[in-house]
């Protein structure tokens, strides 16, 4: 399939017709393809994933908002927190094939980069930063709400967040009497874009692994796949 029927299938899928199909392209490049661009300039996603990221958390605070007039600041932000997560983020991407369509370097796609959930989350989110410069808020509203209608209606049904690192702290301190210590592995990006990796020990040892936005997302990322190990 060449690359505009890849754009094509994909405006028929998030149900929007792009004006500039530029702004499309962009929102589909990831910086390590433009890097291997020698003697052209080719715009990547960053700038419009940053800006995407913002149109979406007021596009989701404003429907919480009006869906849960019975929620207080702290619940309205734990369930939009969830949503907006890059797990939440890549699961809607990869429904609409996103990584499919990513114009990536040869390292990135070579490395598994069509499926990480860190370039399918940012994708998205530069898919509707892309969706508003080309027609505004108005038309970028109603296919946020579309995408993510039921996991803002499934986060809200629950009175509490998933708390994976106190699940974790239970169970190690339940039997053995310890809890776990979480080490900072490393932090990537700019400032307004960072990502911190993240790493769950127990006795020295590591035992899972985890990736967000900020560091207590990290954290609870790395809880949960040590949760998941422990099960297995």
């Amino acid at each position: 399939m060449d690359r505009r029927e890849c754009e094509r299938l994909l405006e028929e899928k998030v149900g929007y017709r792009f004006s500039d199909h530029g702004l499309l392209r962009e929102s589909l490049t990831h910086k390590s393809f433009s890097n291997e661009q020698p003697g052209r300039s080719v715009a990547h996603n960053e700038r419009l994933e940053f800006l995407g990221d913002a149109v979406l958390d007021l596009v989701v605070s404003h429907a919480l908002f009006d869906a849960l007039p019975d929620r207080n600041e702290g619940e309205l932000s734990r369930v939009r927190a969830e949503v907006v997560s890059e797990k939440s983020l890549a699961l809607l991407g990869r429904g609409l094939d996103l990584g499919g369509g990513l114009l990536l370097g040869k390292g990135e796609a070579r490395s598994g980069g069509r499926d990480k959930d860190s370039l399918i989350a940012d994708a998205l989110e530069a898919l509707l930063g892309a969706i508003f410069c080309d027609g505004g808020l108005e038309r970028v509203r109603p296919i946020i709400e579309d995408l993510f209608g039921e996991p803002i209606r499934f986060s809200a049904q629950r009175k509490s967040g998933v708390d994976f690192k106190s699940r974790l702290q239970e169970h190690l301190q339940g039997r053995y009497g310890k809890a776990p210590d979480y080490v900072l592995l490393h932090a990537e990006g700019p400032d307004h874009q960072r990502r911190y990796t993240i790493e769950a020990r127990f006795e020295g040892r590591a035992v899972g692994e985890g990736r967000g936005r900020t560091k207590k997302a990290a954290e609870q990322e790395a809880a949960r796949r040590a949760l998941e190990r422990l099960d297995g």
